[in-house]
């Protein structure tokens, strides 16, 4: 955290060095992103990706979308743009924060973004051959999405879990659920809220993430459940139960 001196923002446990929350899908020669961070461009030059072929996006606040304007990097070196998959009041967003690049630029300078959008609700669809399941998720009092592609589900940013939700995440292998701190919030789970949701959905194994720096990476993953894990940056897995 910007001027913190805390014993966390201290650490050098690099588990501990945390950037902004997305999560990169390979499947074969195509890569699928879950929100474009903050970070964007030092995650896509620090895993060194090349191209992207989708990005689904959660929701619409600020550390979730910031890096949309480096995808243009893509279009420029690829001569392709991923198609980006959101709801429509996160594509609306998304045009009214990136205007220029919806028409609003008198002049294109170094060159404008130009990604193509396809408006998602909570029926499955298909990206990059994929069936993905939207999940609805409660993020404080604003209603967003996570996802479900086979046996992997992504639920960052959320305070609950509708009833309804629930039977979407049922035989679970691999589950990446928000957990920010100890302490309760608004509109976050707490790691003690995330790991009774991960008991009741019963993945094989849950990673939490968008922790913040109330969490001792080492420290808190001691306490944990054998079941239950911290996410870190550069944390990889293979997938299981997705099939094209």
């Amino acid at each position: 955290m910007i001027a913190c001196h805390c014993r966390i923002c201290r650490s050098t446990d690099p588990r501990d060095k945390r950037l902004r929350v997305s999560a990169l899908i390979e499947n074969g020669k195509d890569n699928i992103l879950i929100d474009t961070s903050a970070d964007f461009r030092q995650q896509m030059l620090s895993q060194q990706v090349t191209h992207l072929e989708a990005i689904l996006y959660t929701h619409k606040h600020y550390d979730h979308i910031a890096g949309f304007d480096d995808l243009r990097a893509f279009q420029f070196l690829n001569k392709k743009s991923p198609l980006c998959y959101a709801t429509l009041e996160t594509t609306d967003y998304i045009r009214k924060t990136f205007d220029y690049a919806f028409g609003a630029a008198i002049q294109s300078g170094g060159g404008l973004p130009k990604i193509p959008f396809r408006v998602i609700d909570e029926k499955p669809f298909k990206a990059c051959g994929l069936e993905v399941i939207p999940i609805p998720l409660m993020h404080g009092l604003m209603p967003i999405l996570g996802f479900r592609i086979g046996g992997f589900a992504y639920l960052t940013d959320c305070s609950a879990i509708p009833e309804a939700s629930f039977p979407l995440l049922e035989g679970l292998d691999t589950l990446i659920l928000d957990g920010l701190r100890f302490k309760p919030h608004s509109t976050h789970f707490t790691i003690e809220e995330a790991i009774a949701n991960a008991e009741r959905i019963a993945p094989r194994v849950t990673y939490l993430t968008h922790m913040n720096h109330d969490v001792l990476h080492e420290e808190t993953e001691l306490a944990l459940p054998a079941h239950v894990r911290l996410g870190f940056d550069g944390l990889s897995f293979e997938l299981e139960g997705i099939c094209q």
